[in-house]
């Protein structure tokens, strides 16, 4: 039997001979990706989880408020209920297991700048700062600074490999970004690039959609991928090769991420845990934030939409929201609680859906853009392998600290925009300043200090006390300053 045939019955039997509907009109190029696209899908288990998808669309959801309980106190820490001393052994604990090559980080980069009206990978955009660095390179020269760091602590340090998950649109342009910035002074060689894998869109009815009459409807399977990801592309094999023990996981888009946050790591080592959270308390109780709590036991990361107004609204005796664990998508694993993930339950991992219009073509091959959600996407998240662990912890920060997404493009009042993203860096930024004793005559002067300077507004106080600013203040390394007057001389 033809490799064509062999697809055709395959199509046949699980109903979706529609794929090959053109064959006729193709050409033999246009054939043979058609035949690759197929071939890599794996039909069976993608019309599986379709069909399991649907049954958890259709199962009758019922709020689930009489099941939840809040994190027990003792696996919930915060940084602003966390005396001094407290937080400076979580950071020594952290900086030592950087020092000693055993932290590494895993960053989810798969998404394209498309909501930012740009058509590259979100991780290159420049959100518009004094210096138009990158989220990339923020975060790139955020691990070298940890390096010194624990190099100066510890007197040695074996590097931070950095983990980084891309998708089929963003792999290339981000491996050659990296090559053309020499890696931002990294090393190469502890920079794994991987992609995560892609999931077909469906009919309502449960037809594979078609993009084109020879490729079929395609998107990343979402941040919880990054589990077969890690998995199948043998990435785990290298963060056990490299002697990785822990990682900090975190997507590309929060221009305040603490990369590889030291105390974080600290807090979970020191509380034994397989995986943890960082969260910021929410705002109010109908902040449409995902709350870190327990669900029957187990540990659980709940929306909005799955819990009743009495539930979002009520509160501890200290007037604190009971449910106030706003879940950002930063995590903490250990290696040996990844291997168990991916290797026992990736499986078991929920579906989650999205009603999407999604381009297709029609009964006559035409390309068509429909007006209404027409299909389905499904997509895995990373936190649903709380459920699986035995010990979280939770760890809360300050939001305007730590926590700042880059989702949108520049609207007037917008959020989650360029705009927003860097007046919240100025902001945090002024404050380390005020913290070394320096001052602003005014509240708006932009003011932004090098990661490669300073990781957290330490070691600025040579530069800033007793010193009055009143217009802009860019902070940088001795490195760049060094290499911005080579080039003046140039």
């Amino acid at each position: 039997m033809s490799d064509f045939e062999s697809i055709t019955a395959l199509l046949k039997k699980y109903d979706q001979e529609h794929i090959i509907k053109f064959w006729n009109r193709l050409t033999e190029k246009e054939k043979k990706f058609l035949l690759e696209d197929i071939c890599e899908l794996n039909i069976p288990e993608v019309v599986g989880m379709f069909k399991k998808t649907v049954e958890t669309m259709n199962a009758n959801h019922q709020k689930l408020d009489n099941r939840m309980n809040p994190i027990p106190a003792e696996l919930y820490g915060a940084v602003n209920r966390s005396p001094k001393e407290l937080l400076i052994k979580y950071e020594q604990i952290g900086l030592e297991q950087i020092s000693q090559g055993k932290v590494g980080v895993l960053l989810m980069a798969g998404g394209q700048g498309t909501r930012l009206g740009a058509n590259y990978p979100k991780g290159m955009y420049d959100i518009g700062l004094p210096s138009h660095k990158s989220l990339y390179r923020i975060q790139g020269e955020r691990i070298r600074c940890l390096i010194r760091l624990a190099n100066k602590d510890f007197g040695s340090s074996k590097g931070l490999p950095w983990f980084i998950m891309t998708s089929e649109h963003t792999m290339e342009p981000t491996r050659k970004y990296f090559k053309e910035n020499n890696y931002f002074g990294l090393d190469e060689k502890k920079i794994i690039f991987f992609e995560q894998y892609m999931l077909p869109a469906f009919t309502f009815d449960g037809k594979i959609v078609m993009e084109g009459i020879n490729k079929i409807s395609k998107s990343p399977d979402g941040n919880g991928g990054i589990y077969k990801a890690l998995r199948d592309r043998n990435v785990l094999d290298e963060i056990k090769r490299l002697g990785v023990q822990y990682l900090h996981a975190h997507s590309v888009d929060n221009i305040l991420v603490k990369v590889a946050d030291p105390i974080f790591i600290g807090y979970c080592i020191t509380k034994n845990a397989e995986c943890g959270a960082k969260v910021v308390e929410k705002a109010y109780p109908s902040e449409p934030l995902g709350v870190v709590c327990e669900v029957d036991g187990k540990f659980q990361v709940v929306e909005y939409s799955e819990i009743t107004e009495n539930t979002a609204e009520k509160r501890n005796p200290d007037g604190r929201l009971t449910f106030s664990a706003g879940n950002i998508c930063n995590h903490f694993f250990t290696t040996d609680f990844l291997n168990s993930v991916a290797h026992k339950y990736n499986s078991k991992l929920k579906l989650h859906v999205a009603k999407k219009k999604i381009s297709f073509v029609n009964d006559d091959g035409i390309a068509c853009k429909p007006e209404e959600p027409n299909g389905i996407k499904m997509e895995k998240f990373i936190f649903d392998v709380f459920e699986f662990c035995n010990r979280l912890a939770v760890w809360e920060v300050e939001r305007d600290e730590e926590f700042s997404a880059l989702k949108n493009a520049d609207v007037p009042n917008g959020k989650d925009n360029p705009k927003t993203a860097r007046l919240d860096v100025f902001s945090l930024h002024r404050k380390y300043v005020e913290k070394s004793g320096g001052q602003f005559t005014t509240d708006d002067i932009e003011c932004e200090i090098s990661p490669l300077l300073s990781y957290a507004g330490e070691g600025l106080k040579h530069l800033v006390d007793g010193r009055i600013f009143n217009s802009l203040l860019e902070l940088k390394s001795a490195e760049e300053i060094s290499k911005n007057n080579s080039s003046n001389v140039n």
